[in-house]
């Protein structure tokens, strides 16, 4: 007899919580397992040392959280998590996408930047990593994990220079995310969708920590109910139109996407084309500095190559034009990046870390390169919706040796 599946991950990995939701969503049997828990099976199917890792029931490892949801989503369609409307389809990929590579600062940065977060987080994961260790032990562990990882949120992009726009566009997010919210129960209507699985994943986990979770509670009332509605989330009825969603929706682009992410994320690959060791792009006429990461820039790749596969593109187009994203998306970067087996992912950059009121519309970002040093990177041609090694905030691996790893 088949067994269910089995997610291995942990409660402080946004990705984990994201398939996790998911598979809670479609009822589908699963397991949940930390990687203490899960032993030698985790062992046996993780190519590369992070969570979430999903077994399937014919025995084979599955990990990064965008394609484990795309793989089970074509094993079990129904209720589907893509709207019929093409327009509204292609927003919740590019929001997913928004989420997982942007949102990412949010939670990372939160995590580490105050006292009183870094002690928070750090005695949660030092709980995960040595569950049967005694009141001294957990002190010492926790100890251990803020003082490693408080100078590792370079790794988001978060510095004295970015800190505050982090942590502004966090606010931002939430302040259009309430009105929106305020008529419907997910992003796209009566049921989620693949947007509402990673922007939850990313704001639930800001909002385990002190600092942020005092924003979410006091400014975002809507948001908080969307965040605990996640939790167990359920099919309420139908998707919305783009019509009907376009109202709430077009703003959040327009400010985040537009605005942030996409001028960030273009300015990133231009990095890594250029072989550049840092990169500075200026963000709402604010400048924002950090060395380029390649798992970024092959997920971008990936974005783009799903626009380019769109067959009907009029009314995506038109969408995306209001919401100043379409130039993003049609531009081309040079750069060739190579898809390789799972197996053959670079491993070699891994970092072994632990892990409102209504706003003004505020210009589009406008992408600029410098070079800190023209010096190339040390690189491979890795895997664009596989390489973990770039992607920090992702995951957490408990050793008793205190050692975290995030990507």
């Amino acid at each position: 007899m088949a067994q269910d599946y089995r997610i291995i991950g942990a409660e402080e990995s946004p990705y984990s919580v994201k398939v996790r939701s998911y598979f809670r969503y479609k009822d589908i049997p699963h397991h949940w397992l930390s990687r203490a828990e899960a032993g030698e099976l985790y062992q046996q199917h993780a190519k590369l040392p992070l969570v979430p890792l999903v077994v399937t029931p014919d025995d084979k490892g599955m990990q990064d959280s965008t394609p484990i949801i795309e793989t089970v989503e074509a094993a079990h369609p129904e209720p589907s998590i893509h709207p019929d409307d093409p327009v509204s389809a292609f927003v919740s990929t590019l929001l997913e996408e928004f989420a997982d590579e942007w949102g990412n600062k949010w939670m990372f940065h939160y995590r580490w930047a105050r006292e009183v977060d870094q002690r928070a987080c750090s005695k949660r994961l030092a709980a995960i990593m040595a569950p049967n260790a005694n009141e001294q032990e957990l002190i010492d562990a926790a100890d251990a994990i803020r003082e490693r990882m408080v100078d590792r949120v370079w790794f988001v992009g978060s510095s004295q220079q970015t800190a505050q726009q982090i942590e502004d566009s966090f606010k931002d997010t939430l302040a259009w995310l309430e009105p929106h919210l305020a008529e419907r129960p997910y992003l796209f209507g009566a049921r989620p969708a693949f947007a509402d699985f990673a922007l939850w994943g990313q704001i639930y986990n800001a909002h385990r920590d002190p600092t942020p979770r005092a924003i979410v509670e006091t400014q975002a009332p809507n948001t908080l109910r969307w965040i605990q509605r996640m939790l167990e989330p359920q099919n309420e009825g139908e998707f919305e139109s783009w019509t009907a969603l376009a109202p709430t929706l077009t703003p959040l682009l327009q400010d985040q996407v537009a605005g942030l992410f996409l001028p960030w994320s273009d300015a990133n690959s231009n990095a890594i084309e250029q072989q550049l060791e840092s990169f500075t792009v200026e963000l709402r006429h604010r400048p924002w500095t950090q060395k380029p990461q390649k798992y970024h820039a092959r997920s971008l790749a990936a974005l783009k190559a799903k626009y380019a596969a769109l067959t009907e593109t009029a009314a995506i187009d038109v969408a995306l034009e209001t919401t100043e994203c379409l130039h993003w998306l049609r531009t081309v970067c040079t750069r060739s990046f190579v898809v390789k087996d799972q197996s053959s992912a670079d491993a070699r950059s891994n970092s072994t870390l632990p892990p409102l009121n209504t706003m003004p519309m505020r210009p589009r970002g406008r992408a600029r390169n410098t070079a800190a040093n023209a010096t190339a990177p040390e690189g491979s041609t890795t895997n664009f919706k596989h390489d973990h090694s770039m992607r920090m905030a992702d995951t957490i691996s408990v050793s008793s040796t205190s050692v975290i790893r995030k990507r």
